[in-house]
């Protein structure tokens, strides 16, 4: 009876393995370690942020964008789902405000942040895409790997991203994206040929806020033995967002303006202190 369950087990481990891509290392680019934004959290990285980013927006989200400007001038946070602890989602975590790490596997590329849970997978099992699909922040991605030069270890991976949900903004400025959330984001990772501790991400978004693709390079520089630590958003945020006005929890837990002569929220639903 014992020989019978060790033969039943054996069988069924071999058919599992023999059903699942094995990972082979030597396939794959060497992408351990944490990977840092060596730069500042603009958007393109090669311009200074706001409107010198240049951004091609439509007539009516270049207005949007420069109420979001004045709104963070004044002090206002309202545009910026972050500020609420929402997820940035994409194309906004790959600015990496927290180092990412990439783990690839045969069926999925992970691309992971501790930054406000900006976890990624990347499918890259061949699959189609799904009839419907669930919308995300961070969206649906499938991808594909790509040898480049046939020497039998890929060079890139290829990636497209579907399936969105929001409020989602491109970076801190409040580059906006357009509120029906139809954006579709393509990637193109990989190493600079020059230096492998350096990933780029060519990333085109494609999105009804713009009048055309917009392409931006994102670069990482590898750290090799990165100490991971934990980020809870809601820990250690102070703002407090009320309709469209921000304000600030002070040490002692007191509200605070954050602009000159902002007033206090609106109590009217609020009964009076009995007397």
């Amino acid at each position: 009876m014992r020989c019978s369950v060790g033969l039943v087990v054996l069988v069924v481990a071999l058919t599992a393995a023999a059903g699942a891509q094995a990972y082979d290392d030597a396939l794959y680019p060497d992408l351990r370690g944490a990977w840092r934004r060596p730069g500042a959290a603009q958007w393109d990285p090669t311009k200074p942020s706001g409107l010198k980013q240049e951004a091609p927006l439509t007539p009516e989200y270049l207005a949007v964008f420069e109420a979001n400007i004045q709104d963070q001038a004044s002090g206002g946070q309202s545009y910026n789902p972050q500020a609420q602890c929402l997820p940035g989602g994409m194309p906004r975590v790959m600015i990496a405000y927290d180092p990412l790490e990439i783990i690839a596997t045969p069926e999925v590329t992970y691309v992971r942040s501790d930054h406000l849970t900006g976890n990624r997978r990347i499918y890259t099992d061949g699959r189609a895409w799904p009839a419907t699909l669930k919308p995300s922040f961070h969206g649906y991605s499938i991808g594909q790997w790509i040898d480049e030069d046939g020497d039998g270890r890929y060079d890139a991976l290829e990636v497209e991203t579907r399936g969105f949900k929001g409020p989602r903004i491109i970076d801190a400025s409040g580059l906006p994206l357009h509120k029906d959330n139809a954006t579709v984001v393509k990637e193109r990772f990989f190493l600079d040929k020059a230096d492998a501790n350096l990933l780029h991400d060519r990333i085109t978004t494609i999105d009804n806020a713009l009048t055309r693709p917009w392409t931006v390079t994102r670069s990482y520089r590898r750290e090799r033995n990165p100490r991971w630590s934990e980020e809870v958003c809601a820990e250690a945020n102070n703002y407090l967002i009320l309709g469209r006005d921000t304000y600030f929890l002070s040490a002692d837990g007191k509200l605070m303006p954050t602009r000159k002569d902002q007033p206090p929220p609106d109590l009217r639903f609020f009964s009076e202190a009995p007397k």
